[in-house]
């Protein structure tokens, strides 16, 4: 059964869309049940997140973590993005079913994403963090969830 704030965000998504120019975009998917999430952030000369926009194709799940972690990262630093975790995009949406736990794999890693081209396209080396996967499937089964 998903929470009240899981169907608000999936009925109603926040920041759904793309940004032109964006400083960073990162596309993660999962090859196992076929969700494909795309984020987008604008980042100051401060290094702060001044907007943050997702395309999401997946399940209802999918498209609730994104909108969420969308909310989480806007307003931070680098580094406090670099924070948001898959836990803390379930907490923020009170849970998940343990079917679903992977939808908030795919929210961190296209943070992580996002950042990664950022710093690519910058110049710059983002503390804590390594280059994402682009299959959050592949060494699935060694994650502890």
């Amino acid at each position: 059964m998903y929470s009240e704030k899981v169907m608000d965000h999936f009925q109603n998504p926040r920041n759904v869309g793309e940004i032109e120019n964006a400083s960073g975009v990162g596309t993660v998917g999962n090859a196992k049940c076929g969700d494909i999430m795309r984020m987008y952030l604008d980042i100051d000369e401060n290094g702060v997140i001044q907007d943050c926009k997702f395309k999401t194709f997946g399940c209802g799940a999918a498209v609730a973590t994104s909108s969420m972690a969308t909310e989480l990262v806007k307003g931070k630093t680098i580094q406090e993005a670099l924070l948001v975790t898959n836990k803390a995009v379930m907490e923020a949406l009170d849970g998940l079913p343990a079917v679903k736990v992977h939808c908030s794999l795919l929210a961190e890693e296209a943070i992580h994403a996002a950042l990664w081209d950022y710093a690519e396209k910058h110049g710059v080396k983002i503390e804590g963090l390594e280059k994402p996967k682009n299959d959050i499937s592949e060494g699935e089964e060694e994650e502890d969830y």
